[in-house]
């Protein structure tokens, strides 16, 4: 798949006549002098009140009314309409429409549906929506790119999404579009089939920046202090700087060159980089011809772009290093790889109690915990009820609510049996690497420096030997695991030219991180793996994001 430019919005709206955009919020709209008003919505009961306020506002600012529209988006909800009448404001609303958005394209190989809530909906609320719209997305895939001819799966959410794509490709029989499949295969992988990789820190160049800073919909904020002057006021007090925003994507040259690295390996490549456009700019010295000078002014717009580039990610280097470079980021990282090792996992852990004593953020105290968890399959009943106490007396009993949502989720469990499976897979699957090259890799482990995701090693077993060589494995995972065939269009059987990739489709339900990611990059570039990946997912996460989405509060009640 070739890279594309990067998706400019606001230049499509402007072309469309939309006079100005704004994020959704309570209260008066900001003034303009339009007819319509149009608001683009997911489904949710508590975006129908904002919207039920804003459409009152301006009902009682203007005499004349105008015209409201919503649009929601990936369907529309009867629950969210009956909301909008139990507010009176239906009626003032002419159009209610929807649109079909399942699966954004970020980059040439990813695609995304941006559902935050999709593991939450799934694992806690038993709510199989995405799942659905999941099904459609592919659907919509398989119409633009050609019919998938396997489907291999593992997990329970993949299961669903496998029988839904076959049961609608059986509704429309007959009307399947003869193009040559793209696609070889599709992975539907669940995230609860592996819940370690999430909760471990990214080591990877692009995983720090979101792990440190998030990544929303590519693009990061940074603070400002490493790439604007500082300015003072007469008085001579520093002035409020805004957050410096950077768009982050492959259609910039040095980010696609460093942003699977890991952060150990980057700054090597821009200190070669800083030295081969110091050299380009020096070029200028030995133009000499009018042809010579020329051709050096039609390099210059790239060598600046360039030169720019390389300040801005020198900056976010030193940013993510002043970090990485802290006691307490060594140690975080330390007891994590302690736990995906193998170490420890099955008493009280005196790093985890300090955290919780010194007040640190929860989510990290949470990720720690749920990862020994998950690496012991579930902790003694003492252990559990000692973190359980700890947390509730430091950090509030309403977060009583979120430790249940994580047990519900498999994340955090008392140890049922005294057989743990997690050594085993580690070993089978060789999950943890003692001998890792960061600055040459030539293996996945690379991207969490030891540890290789759970995820991408069954989805590089898939492509060989074959998951066959480790069905007890699988079995050990939670839910099932499964291949289907789909019949393709008569005379579309594909020939593979010699030294042609085959291209994998993964598509991760519930969320997947940008380590993982980087690690299918790794094996899409491996010359004698012979196979290309693309990725889906319902939502791009880290562990924060990712624990946040499921912690929940009690709300204080009314006497």
């Amino acid at each position: 798949m070739k890279p594309r430019k990067p998706y400019r919005a606001k230049g499509l709206m402007k072309e469309h006549e939309v006079d100005k955009m704004f994020t959704l919020k309570e209260g008066s709209l900001p003034e303009a002098d339009v007819k319509n008003i149009i608001f683009f919505v997911r489904p949710k009961l508590e975006l129908m009140d904002i919207i039920a306020d804003n459409v009152r506002c301006e009902n009682r600012r203007h005499g004349h009314p105008r015209d409201f529209h919503i649009l929601f988006l990936p369907r529309r909800s009867l629950l969210c309409e009956q909301r909008l009448k139990e507010q009176g404001t239906l009626i003032s609303i002419i159009h209610i429409e929807e649109y079909n958005l399942d699966l954004i394209p970020f980059d040439n190989d990813l695609l995304s549906m941006e559902a935050e809530n999709a593991f939450r909906e799934c694992y806690l609320e038993n709510d199989q929506t995405v799942l659905f719209h999941a099904a459609k997305g592919l659907m919509t895939l398989q119409a633009l790119y050609g019919t998938i001819p396997q489907i291999f799966g593992k997990g329970e959410c993949a299961r669903l999404v496998a029988n839904m794509m076959l049961r609608m490709k059986r509704e429309f029989a007959g009307s399947a579009n003869q193009i040559l499949p793209v696609f070889d295969k599709l992975l539907l992988l669940d995230r609860n089939v592996d819940l370690l990789t999430p909760l471990a820190t990214q080591l990877s160049y692009e995983g720090l920046i979101d792990e440190i800073y998030g990544i929303q919909n590519t693009f990061v904020k940074l603070p400002p202090e490493k790439f604007t002057p500082r300015k003072q006021n007469e008085s001579g007090q520093d002035l409020p700087t805004k957050p410096k925003k950077l768009q982050l994507n492959s259609a910039e040259e040095l980010y696609a060159e460093i942003r699977d690295k890991n952060f150990n390996a980057v700054g090597s490549v821009l200190s070669k980089k800083a030295k081969i456009i110091s050299a380009a700019f020096e070029g200028r010295h030995n133009a000499k011809t009018v042809g010579e000078i020329k051709q050096f002014v039609s390099q210059l717009p790239h060598m600046q772009a360039a030169r720019t580039s390389l300040a801005n990610h020198t900056s976010i280097a030193e940013l993510i290093k002043d970090i990485t470079a802290s006691d307490t980021f060594f140690d975080n990282l330390t007891v994590e790889q302690e736990f995906m090792s193998g170490i420890d996992t099955d008493k009280v852990n005196n790093y985890i109690e300090e955290t919780i004593a010194q007040k640190e953020k929860l989510t990290k105290v949470l990720r720690l915990v749920c990862m020994q968890s998950v690496c012991n399959n579930g902790l003694k009943p003492k252990v559990l009820d000692h973190y359980k106490r700890e947390i509730l007396q430091t950090y509030g009993y309403e977060h009583i609510l979120t430790l249940n949502n994580l047990e519900k989720a498999g994340l955090l469990k008392p140890q049922t049996s005294t057989r743990n499976n997690y050594p085993t897979i580690r070993k089978t699957l060789r999950l943890w690497m003692d001998d890792i090259n960061e600055q040459n890799p030539n293996d996945i482990s690379y991207v969490y420096s030891g540890y290789a995701p759970l995820s991408v090693r069954l989805t590089q077993v898939l492509a060989r030997p074959g998951w066959r060589s480790i069905e007890e494995v699988l079995k050990m995972l939670p839910g099932p695991h499964f291949e289907e065939r789909q019949q393709l269009p008569s005379g579309l059987h594909k020939k593979r030219q010699q030294g042609e990739n085959r291209v994998t489709l993964v598509f991760f339900l519930g969320g997947v991180t940008y380590a993982e990611i980087a690690a299918l990059r790794f094996l899409s570039q491996m010359e004698e793996g012979g196979t290309e990946y693309v990725i889906a997912t319902t939502k791009l996460i880290n562990g924060t994001t990712w624990i946040t989405s499921m912690t929940d509060k009690l709300k204080a009640s009314l006497f």
